[in-house]
């Protein structure tokens, strides 16, 4: 099925319609879609991260993986809960795993932090958070912040280079495992500038998004991008809705913000975690095609391609009753599935998103696991 595409000017004037709609009458809109949200993902079980064992490696006890997308370690020194990191697999416009969300590394979990990266063949790690808050940790230093090396587990991790953008930090990182005999670079961008529990401004976290989406365009798709904020589920979301929406636009696809938080809380916890957040992400949006826009005209014929590869998104009238079938689907293959049937869930057959099409970037299957 084709899907129909429009100029950035078209994108631009839908969309600041859709916010006009939204916002009108004391944001009644954004109030109602958000509070439609409240209930997404709240009966799939998350045993592995409630597991005793486990407890002590969850920065807040209450956000906690989704068992049937957690992201799995390999089991070390035949420990079966050694292959516990809070973590989740999430969408980002092509299969179930373009993104990992996560909780910011604490002591105890520095090393499964960079054993993840390497196991899963992360490339480009992102950061929404500052590493304190006051006297608050919310995220303990997991990497040099200067050039310089130190190991966590049997992986070496060695910061290169670190360059300053105007809100933000982008950091080279040398990654060497013991007895493995090649390195591997990994892309650091740290975006200290968010607030915990608050936004940033929308200028800055576009410009930030924007060079993130850039690099991954420009970069190739070895496994999936790691993001996470303190908890791994407000801004780490709200980030990644941005950018998934970016992605859409680009190729002149229609955005649905509303769709895609709903599918990211089906993967983790919570994603997205306020409304303040959720009207954010539209703001973002607009303020980024507002400006994309104003750089000139663009036919809609550039998404060609894409249109070739992508399913359509379903018309508004059968939206709702759509979200639905996916929900029942989703709660009856937790519970009839063994939670350690990550293969099976991955299945192609298994894919859950159908509501936005994906973009040439993301390509299902093309991560490791």
């Amino acid at each position: 099925m084709r899907v129909q595409t429009f100029s950035r000017t078209q994108l631009l004037e839908e969309f600041r319609s859709r916010c006009q709609e939204l916002a009108a009458d004391n944001s009644r809109g954004f109030k109602q879609e958000f509070e439609e949200l409240n209930e997404v993902g709240k009966d799939l079980p998350t045993r592995a991260g409630d597991t005793e064992a486990n407890r002590e490696k969850n920065r807040y006890p209450y956000i906690l993986p989704y068992d049937h997308c957690r992201v799995r370690l390999s089991v070390q020194n035949a420990n079966p809960h050694s292959d516990y990191i809070n973590a989740n697999f999430v969408p980002g416009g092509g299969s179930e795993r373009d993104f990992i969300c996560t909780q910011a590394p604490m002591h105890n979990t520095m090393a499964d932090f960079w054993r993840m990266v390497w196991e899963q063949n992360v490339r480009i790690i992102v950061m929404v958070t500052a590493l304190r808050h006051k006297d608050i940790v919310l995220c303990d230093k997991y990497w040099p912040l200067d050039p310089g090396s130190v190991y966590h587990g049997l992986i070496q991790v060695t910061t290169v280079t670190r360059k300053q953008g105007p809100d933000y930090f982008v950091s080279t990182i040398n990654l060497r495992k013991r007895d493995c005999p090649t390195d591997r670079i990994i892309t650091h961008y740290y975006y200290p500038s968010w607030p915990d529990q608050g936004i940033p401004k929308d200028a800055s976290l576009c410009a930030f998004t924007e060079h993130v989406r850039q690099n991954l365009e420009a970069t190739p798709r070895l496994g999936p991008a790691v993001v996470h904020c303190s908890a791994g589920v407000g801004r780490s979301g709200t980030f990644v809705t941005l950018l998934w929406m970016m992605q859409l636009c680009v190729r002149g696809i229609r955005p649905d913000v509303r769709a895609a938080v709903e599918d990211l809380r089906l993967h983790r916890m919570w994603t997205v975690q306020n409304r303040d957040q959720y009207i954010f992400v539209h703001r973002c949006l607009l303020h980024w095609l507002s400006e994309r826009a104003s750089a000139g005209p663009q036919t809609p014929g550039a998404s060609s391609n894409a249109n070739q590869r992508n399913q359509g998104r379903p018309h508004s009238s059968s939206a709702r009753e759509h979200r639905e079938g996916r929900r029942r689907q989703h709660r009856r293959r937790a519970s009839e599935q063994p939670q350690n049937s990550v293969q099976q869930m991955l299945n192609p057959g298994n894919i859950l998103r159908r509501i936005l099409p994906s973009s040439s970037l993301f390509k299902s299957g093309s991560h490791t696991s």
